[in-house]
């Protein structure tokens, strides 16, 4: 009983063993190399499989998922020659799991050094100060490189992305103080801008109003020019009515003698003025006539209504 059941035991272990060398099973998202008789014959998808046993072997195993490459730090040199440090993170997917298998013996370390070479050829394209601002730039060219050059392989480079781009210390405070000189002249640029623009609203608020001013006085002048010109017409037209008046009164009978009498009146009284006002005084000989002085005054005054020159007697 001994016997048999120790050749039972190696039978059931030597079944598990075919068993375990002939079934596989494919996890979702991977892809199995299979050999046969160390020839490639086929590329196992995720399910149940059947092999032949001592025959068939599964010589390589990928995971189509997306996978992330740490990108070690390397020194670069910049286009100005300053040496900096940069790392990154390179984002790759098998398409091929054939190509991937046969195309190069360790994908993942080909590309790792293809990425550091692309990444030195981008870097020393340009200058320091311009490495920070190009950073999507310089991913862009490193892809399209090693996009290039592994589709042989199978693999697709998604995309890369730069992680840290460390300068040397002392490059690191020159560019502070840069950085800050920039900030302040900036500050200054604003201030002095700022400035004008004040001198400039103010100048203009000045000229505003000197000319609502100026067109105020304009405004005020004419306001009193025409003014002016009705208080002059007014006065003319008063004055024109008074003398009409006075024409119509001398019409009247009596008219004459009354223009007479206040024209001596006038001429009385304005003697006696001027006899006031100085002590010597240079007359012609007829002033002290007044009635030759009333008969010129009113041969100026004219004629009668009548149209006959009115004597100064009658």
């Amino acid at each position: 009983m001994s016997d048999a059941l120790i050749v039972f035991l190696v039978l059931a272990l030597l079944a598990l063993f075919v068993i375990s060398r002939t079934a596989v099973v494919v996890p979702q998202q991977s892809a199995f190399v299979v050999e046969r008789l160390g020839r490639y014959r086929a590329t196992l998808d995720a399910g149940f499989h059947i092999l032949l046993p001592f025959v068939d072997a599964i010589r390589y195993r990928h995971s189509l998922k997306e996978n992330a490459l740490d990108i070690p730090e390397q020194i670069c040199i910049t286009k100005d020659n300053v040496q900096v440090h940069v790392d990154g993170v390179l984002y790759l997917k098998v398409m091929n799991p054939e190509r991937a298998s046969y195309g190069v013996s360790d994908y993942l370390f080909a590309i790792t050094q293809l990425a550091q070479t692309a990444l030195r050829s981008e870097i020393g394209k340009i200058e320091l100060d311009r490495t920070f601002e190009e950073r999507t730039h310089i991913n862009l060219e490193i892809v399209n490189e090693l996009d290039k050059a592994t589709e042989p392989w199978g693999i697709k480079v998604l995309r890369y992305e730069i992680k840290n781009i460390t300068p040397p210390a002392d490059v690191l405070a020159a560019m502070e103080k840069q950085m800050r000189a920039e900030r302040e002249k900036r500050a200054v640029v604003l201030t002095s801008e700022g400035q004008r623009d004040a001198a400039i609203n103010s100048a203009e608020g000045e000229k505003q109003q000197v000319i609502k001013a100026s067109e105020a006085k304009k405004q005020q002048q004419i306001n009193e020019a025409e003014g002016q010109a009705a208080a002059i017409l007014a006065v003319a037209e008063a004055t024109a009515e008074g003398i009409r008046k006075v024409a119509e009164a001398i019409k009247l009978p009596g008219g004459y003698e009354a223009v007479q009498l206040r024209v001596a009146e006038q001429y009385i009284g304005q003697f006696g003025q001027l006899a006031k006002e100085s002590n010597t005084m240079v007359l012609p000989a007829s002033v002290a006539d007044v009635g030759s002085m009333i008969a010129l005054a009113m041969n100026v005054i004219g004629r009668r209504p009548n149209g006959v020159a009115e004597s100064p007697q009658g």
